[in-house]
């Protein structure tokens, strides 16, 4: 058999071949079938849009579906987590020569990196048979299998190597459907990794879910034979030849009973929708407005010769408050050396400031909105209000 069954199919026979969701009765497992779906396309908006759409439209009652897919480089955040804490936002243009996109996920989970040097795989089934165990005993089953590479599943149910990680994991437990996706770190760019996941202390104060750094390995460190487009067949198979529940070797006798491999092309024509959920997950609402409220907090020593009648510095403080991505308050205590005429303390609200998003954009207004302060020191203010918005 092939390693695909290259159909090209117009929509109607593609989404005739999907079981839309219909509340069915129970299965037995030797009913349920499986299909392996490869996407063609290497844009993280479109692949996760195609997770999105298959989970919100398919019935898995009785068919499993294995989602491989690829990305250019990009960093991919969890649905309740902070872009500012996660990922290098300033420089993630710089990273590469196309650049590195910023994704956020419908999935819980922690921070990762995509380039073509990692496999993604989805696991999708109905809620009551989501079984992340299982999924990762497909995985260690072909890496070894193919290339004698021994994975082990760690008590959080990360694929571990050496007692590094070698992949990343999430999922999405819904009703009546749920999906487990993770990546394989099989030859990604361990420098660009560092660069578009490297974050300073910058006074973040949050509830977000915050990632767990780890120390990771390439598979292609412990055996230069193991490639993506290798695995794409090793981890196909194994997943068709392995029953829909239970782990245990089925062969190329079970494998050849189940729906095979499909390439699948997520666009309008294919799966009407798509697009929409795709400009949803590249809107600014969703990547930056859907971050939990943070505070922000910076201090800044003031140079000895701006301060003013004073034999105790003190140094100027910012607080910014940014609920939905955007600025809902801002503090600023200036020391009484800074600034003459008894002017001194809180300043609270810089009025120009609220209701602005939280980006570089902003910093058009400060030397407007800081004009209230005596002038030879609305430089060094300016500044310092400049760093806590581009320290992020």
């Amino acid at each position: 058999m092939a390693l695909v069954q290259r159909n090209i199919f117009k929509v109607s026979a593609i989404l005739a071949r999907c079981n839309f969701r219909t509340y069915s009765t129970p299965v037995e497992e030797k009913d349920i079938k499986k299909s392996v779906f490869i996407s063609q396309s290497k844009d993280i908006f479109a692949n996760l849009a195609l997770e999105n759409w298959l989970y919100k439209n398919f019935d898995f009652t009785n068919h499993h579906i294995l989602m491989l897919w690829q990305n250019e480089p990009c960093v991919v955040i969890g649905r309740h987590q902070n872009p500012w804490l996660e990922a290098n936002i300033s420089e993630l243009h710089n990273i590469t020569e196309q650049g590195v996109k910023l994704a956020r996920r419908n999935s819980g989970g922690g921070t990762v990196f995509h380039d073509q040097g990692n496999l993604n795989m989805t696991f999708f089934t109905a809620r009551n048979r989501y079984n992340r165990k299982y999924n990762l005993e497909i995985i260690t089953r072909a890496l070894f299998r193919e290339f004698g590479v021994k994975l082990q599943i760690s008590p959080r149910e990360d694929l571990t190597l050496r007692d590094c990680k070698v992949s990343g994991t999430a999922a999405k437990l819904g009703r009546p459907s749920a999906y487990h996706h993770c990546t394989l770190l099989v030859n990604v760019n361990k420098l660009c990794l560092s660069q578009a996941l490297q974050k300073l202390d910058v006074g973040i104060q949050t509830n977000a879910t915050k990632s767990i750094k780890s120390k990771i390995m390439n598979l292609c460190e412990e055996n230069p034979k193991v490639n993506v487009k290798t695995l794409f067949k090793a981890i196909g198979w194994e997943y068709l030849r392995t029953p829909a529940l239970t782990i245990k070797d089925g062969g190329m006798e079970l494998a050849n009973t189940q729906k095979g491999f499909q390439m699948i092309n997520p666009t309008e024509q294919w799966f009407p929708g798509i697009e929409e959920m795709k400009d949803e997950l590249q809107s600014w609402k969703w990547l930056y407005g859907k971050t939990p409220k943070f505070t922000i907090s910076r201090s800044f020593t003031v140079p000895e010769n701006l301060l003013i009648n004073t034999d105790v510095p003190d140094d100027l403080k910012i607080a910014m408050v940014v609920e939905n991505g955007k600025i809902t308050d801002v503090n600023l205590f200036v020391p009484p050396g800074l600034v003459t005429g008894g002017f001194s303390g809180d300043v609270n609200v810089i009025t120009s400031l609220i209701g602005q998003k939280f980006s570089e954009d902003v910093l058009d207004n400060l030397e407007w909105s800081l004009g209230a302060l005596v002038s030879d020191k609305d430089k060094f203010v300016t500044d310092c209000v400049r760093q806590v918005m581009t320290s992020v």
